[in-house]
């Protein structure tokens, strides 16, 4: 007998003699704990126990095609590739007790293109490849792990995010739900002719709150709601025998059945609509309505926006805003993301900011000039969590320097009344006053293009850091033109400076994230913050620098970070699967950074973004590591691409 075969026999033999051991140890950490006990069993009985001292090459490239599959009983593995610029390796990510490795090149049947090295003395057991291809034949949880990785167990995380959520409030619903099994499949509808009487009968008959106009080949032209008949009974008219296209709303809003239900509610909230027809090839197919889709909710996200929108003052704005923490948990427990949960958040913030830009309006008068309300940074990005403060600023139109003065003057009133009520209404005030009442944030178009320019061409680290949150803006009330033509010239300042780019690549390697080559995490280690690590400016930021820098260089208009990361990838910029990957990670990091505000919320203490990495559990303790590892790759990406 060869050493080789000595030594796995060996190993051989040290698993079967505690298979129950290894069996309790699996169970600990995905996909294992999600396999059926027949099929760990087979997992057990099949693997052999081996020791790596510390500095061994466990598989390299050079070895060809990998033949086996690694589980880390013990110690921690790195893995190590050439560095493509200096000499040496670079640790490219670390293995750690319950993680497994190499699948992508099991499944691709070839060999690594990672060297894995013991980072410290290590054991593992190791699955031969004709038991690792039985398993995956035999165990669905085991194959979807193998075949999808890290996307399966984020899937586990969401999904037992949501289990959570539900058990708090009882509920069962999903966001993502096609519109089309949500629907009324059999709408209410009438020709144009139709007299209002009889088409209110038909309302009544069939107990809608609508009622869809169509042509003879059904195709929608108008609709009729409650809300519409009673402002046709408010008006006081008497002639009710007139056809209802009288009374219509023309060209309803219309989606596809394969619309989610998640659609239907951003498009009822952004339209203030409560009805939206479902159309298939032009045909009318069904109708849903806001109380299709939240029926079961405590909280009714189209109700709460048109409450907001309505407020009759900043104290009742107060009151109901205050519902939105439910609406979270609601939302979480139907399903939702956490991007759609930060658009939702985002968009309700919108609708808060207009009515106290109103209300402040009809207090102090109507300037008599015509403004754009921006917003900068996450309200820019729209990616407002629960915890949020106020970066936002005025834009005008102005002839020279004297007039822009002139309208400055009377804006600023205005401004100061409007950061002072966002401030009541929980939108903190901005600690480095980048708010619409500092006069330097209250400037005409050509003024904001030429302070622009000056972040681009004197690329002081003063003027770099505004950029990172003035190139992030969006106008949320008034024109939208101004805004717009502001960030088109900005993009075309910004992609013809190449200095400038380099300089923003510089400034998106500045937080790392906190995994280190020889720990699992990096935290802080004395202070405030002893043993956490930021989610926010070590998590999110790496990649909100990194997307920002990569579209504003190539003349993305999109702000929000995954929309840009998809606009990345369809123009080839970054590839497909790196971009899931980062996709993957952003959501991971935002949706735990949610959860914690959700949980400081419910427990009375005040927002914070520092996690203590040994309050999580296995599973979300290996993606959000993981998820920072994606972090460094896009760093390292950025180091290449600008030679840093």
């Amino acid at each position: 007998m060869s050493k080789a075969d000595a030594f796995a026999e060996a190993g051989k033999t040290a698993v079967l003699q505690n298979i129950h051991g290894t069996m309790e140890f699996l169970r600990k950490y995905p996909p294992f704990n999600q396999m059926e006990p027949g099929h760990l069993a087979y997992l057990v009985e099949n693997c052999q126990l081996r020791f790596y001292s510390e500095g061994d090459c466990i598989i390299s490239p050079d070895d060809g095609v990998v033949e086996h599959f690694y589980i880390i009983k013990q110690g921690r593995v790195h893995g190590q590739r050439p560095h493509s610029s200096k000499r040496g390796t670079d640790t490219t990510f670390e293995v750690i007790v319950g993680e497994c490795f190499p699948m992508a090149a099991l499944m691709g049947e070839r060999a690594t293109r990672t060297g894995h090295f013991a980072a410290e003395d290590t054991f593992c057991y190791l699955l031969s490849k004709p038991a690792f291809v039985k398993l995956v034949s035999k165990s669905a949880a085991f194959r979807d792990f193998a075949m999808r990785g890290v996307s399966s167990l984020l899937d586990l995380v969401n999904q037992q995010a949501q289990m959570r959520a539900v058990e708090n409030l009882g509920e069962q619903y999903s966001l993502e739900t096609r519109i089309g099994e949500l629907a009324l499949h059999h709408p209410v509808a009438c020709r144009p002719t139709t007299p209002l009487p009889e088409a209110v009968g038909l309302m009544n008959e069939t107990n809608v709150g609508s009622i869809v106009i169509t042509d003879e080949k059904l195709h929608p032209l108008g609709i009729f709601t409650l809300r519409d008949l009673r402002r046709v009974i408010a008006t006081g008219t008497t002639e009710l025998s007139v056809p209802i296209s009288n009374f219509m709303t023309h060209n309803p809003f219309y989606l596809p059945p394969d619309a989610s239900a998640f659609d239907a509610a951003i498009a009822m909230t952004e339209r203030h609509i409560a009805h939206v027809c479902i159309v298939e090839k032009g045909t009318l197919c069904g109708v849903i309505s806001e109380r299709d889709l939240f029926s079961l909710q405590r909280v009714d996200l189209v109700h709460l926006a048109q409450a907001i929108s309505h407020a009759d003052s900043v104290e009742t704005l107060v009151i109901i805003r205050s519902r939105i923490l439910q609406l979270v948990d609601n939302m979480l427990a139907h399903g939702a993301s956490s991007t759609q949960i930060t658009h939702i958040i985002t968009l309700l913030n919108d609708h808060t900011v207009c009515r106290v830009i109103e209300l402040a309006i009809e207090a102090l008068g109507d300037p008599g000039i015509s403004f754009t309300w921006l917003c900068f940074g996450s309200e820019g990005r729209r990616e407002q969590t629960l915890h949020t403060d106020q970066d936002n600023g005025i834009l005008f139109e102005a002839a020279d320097a004297a007039e822009a003065a002139h309208i400055r003057g009377r804006l600023l009133p205005l401004a100061e009344r409007i950061n002072r009520d966002l401030d009541t209404c929980g939108f903190t005030l901005c600690r480095g006053n980048i708010m619409a009442s500092n006069p330097q944030l209250c400037l005409s178009r050509l003024e904001w293009r030429r302070r622009f320019s000056t972040f681009v061409r004197e690329s002081t680290p003063e003027n770099l850091l505004s950029s990172t949150i003035y190139f992030d803006l969006r106008a949320v009330w008034g024109p939208s033109e101004g805004c717009e033509q502001l960030r088109s010239d900005m993009l075309e300042e910004v992609g013809g400076s190449r200095l400038f780019q380099r300089m923003m690549a510089e400034n998106a390697l500045r937080h790392r994230p906190p995994v280190g080559r020889f720990r699992d995490f990096v935290v802080t280690r004395k202070g405030d913050g002893k043993a956490t690590l930021d989610l926010k400016v070590q998590g999110l930021t790496p990649f909100v620098d990194g997307a920002r820098l990569l579209a504003l260089g190539h003349g993305i208009t999109a702000c929000n970070t995954l929309d840009r990361l998809r606009q990345l990838v369809e123009k080839d910029i970054v590839d497909e699967k790196d971009g899931a990957a980062y996709e993957e990670a952003y959501q991971f990091i935002q949706q735990t950074r949610m959860q914690q505000h959700q949980q400081q919320a419910r427990d009375g203490q005040p927002y914070s973004n520092r996690l203590d990495p040994d309050t999580l559990n296995h599973l979300d303790r290996r993606i959000l590591r993981e998820s920072f590892r994606q972090a460094q790759r896009l760093q390292s990406s950025l180091a290449v691409r600008y030679q840093l």
